[in-house]
């Protein structure tokens, strides 16, 4: 706008001269002239209002390009869980497709804290949930709306009631053609009769009866393809239900399938492996299945897991529990997980950051994903354990190479407080993770290196001793036998 400012100094400067001199002749000039420059910056406004309503709109389009479920770099303030204002609720509900879906808006709904995020993950909710078939849970979405989303999102009890009645009819149905199929005694039939009751219930939401109506399809499994599918069934219930056990039980069974598994399939088990360690906190272990995952996975698991995810979750768990040389061969020169990094920029940078030692930028970056990480519905019960020990371990490779670190400036480096770095790297050296002192009036951390002078006599020393004792044992030894001491053992019969 300054230069819009100096613009209309300039032309009214010049309009007041040519006044001064042409008024009586020319009045209607003047007052063309006038109207010109009200017009120009009345365009220039417009233009300026154009342009930012552009600008913001290609940091919407960016976001939407990276899933939705990080925060715009442009905001560099730290928030808590009550700040996933920042997070763009239909963009990142667009990844994903089904009842995780569902789910994964009722949790940003429950936790998120603002109220306007909360009503738009509602009516999200309560569109996909009406595309379905899931009475029991559109009646309990409705229930948390309250009326606040005015009549079209009130309780519909006709449409309700519509679905249970049809829901019914198609139950009995499908109970009818398994009992013909079991007389039949056709496995192929049977399987197939399962498998339907088990998908009905899955669509309306009584998990508990899907997951042992897929487990009984495994006793009428035929080919390779059959038990796979039976496999990622129940996994998919499995992991809905919290069940991780289950996931890895089955994850195993459709492994160890004598055909070859196709790359899609692959990547399918990799992330429910991936999941089940991560729920466990074996975060080393779920790292390493989420680095497996191929590129082929693409949009074909978006009901349990998204791409972008895969490069979230693998990402933080390889910081937490990879060492250096780890972490270049496995995450940052892995081309196939390159490819999902790519879908979230801030992870890349992060992991390079940590990688590069450039620690401030790296923790500014932790800090800005973790409002919209704390309503992830996997994540955000590991993300306070994940960033510990990221910053741990941020901090034991900052003070490995030096003999002697000023702690204001180790400070400074890691955005905190001295007396803050000080509990931290007490804490360390307490649970032997650093081996160093710190010198709490100078506030100067000196690290313990070993002495290898000394320790090379004392291994000398001890070697001395171990061969002085084997040495006596020789000729003890050879003094009893000289003296005919030894009793030989008698001889057997």
């Amino acid at each position: 706008m300054g230069a819009v400012s100096d613009g209309r100094v300039s032309l009214t400067a010049r309009g007041s001269k040519s006044s001064a001199v042409h008024r009586s002749q020319h009045p209607a000039i003047l007052l063309g002239f006038c109207e010109a420059i009200l017009s120009w910056n009345s365009r220039s406004r417009v233009k300026t209002r154009v342009a930012t309503m552009d600008d913001d709109d290609d940091d919407d389009e960016a976001m939407r390009s990276n899933g939705g479920a990080v925060d715009d770099l442009s905001s560099r303030a730290g928030k808590g869980a009550a700040g996933g204002e920042l997070m763009d609720v239909e963009a990142y509900a667009a990844l994903y497709t089904g009842r995780t879906k569902v789910a994964r808006l009722l949790f940003i709904a429950g936790r998120c804290g603002n109220e306007a995020m909360q009503l738009e993950a509602l009516r999200m909710a309560h569109d996909e949930i009406k595309k379905g078939e899931d009475s029991h849970l559109y009646r309990e979405v409705t229930a948390k709306i309250g009326g606040r989303l005015g009549p079209r999102y009130a309780l519909d009890q006709s449409w309700a009631d519509t679905v249970d009645r049809r829901a019914e009819v198609r139950k009995e149905k499908l109970e009818n053609e398994l009992t013909g199929y079991k007389t039949n005694l056709i496995k192929e039939s049977i399987r197939m009769g399962f498998n339907d009751l088990a998908d009905y219930f899955y669509d309306h939401g009584q998990l508990g009866d899907a997951f042992k109506n897929y487990v009984r399809t495994r006793d009428y499994c035929t080919t390779s393809k059959h038990i796979i599918h039976m496999c990622l069934s129940v996994i998919l219930v499995s992991i809905e239900l919290g069940q991780f056990t289950h996931v890895s039980n089955y994850v195993s069974k459709a492994e160890q399938t004598p055909e070859q598994l196709d790359l899609v399939t692959h990547s399918k088990l990799r992330c429910a492996a991936g999941l089940a360690y991560l729920e466990t906190k074996k975060y080393k272990l779920a790292a390493r299945k989420f680095l497996e995952t191929g590129p082929e996975l693409g949009n074909n698991y978006t009901d349990m897991i998204a791409p972008q995810d895969v490069a979230i979750y693998g990402g933080l768990c390889a910081l937490a529990s990879f060492d250096r040389t780890e972490l270049k061969n496995k995450v940052l020169d892995n081309i196939n997980f390159r490819n999902f990094l790519e879908l979230v920029p801030e992870v890349r940078e992060l992991i390079n950051d940590f990688y590069a030692s450039r620690y401030a930028s790296c923790l500014e970056y932790l800090e800005n994903l973790k409002p919209n990480l704390l309503l992830d519905i996997h994540l955000h019960d590991h993300v306070e354990t994940l960033y510990t020990e990221i910053r741990h371990k941020a901090i034991i490779q900052y003070t490995h190479p030096f003999i002697s670190v000023d702690l204001h400036m180790m400070a400074g480096a890691f955005k905190t407080n001295v007396a803050g770095l000080e509990k931290e790297l007490e804490a360390l050296i307490a649970d032997n993770q650093i081996q160093a002192r710190i010198d709490s009036h100078n506030k100067i951390l000196y690290a313990r290196h070993a002495d290898q002078r000394n320790a090379t006599f004392q291994r000398a020393l001890q070697t001395g001793i171990e061969f002085e004792r084997d040495v006596r044992a020789v000729l003890v030894r050879a003094n009893l036998i000289k003296q005919e001491s030894i009793l030989k053992a008698a001889k057997k019969p």
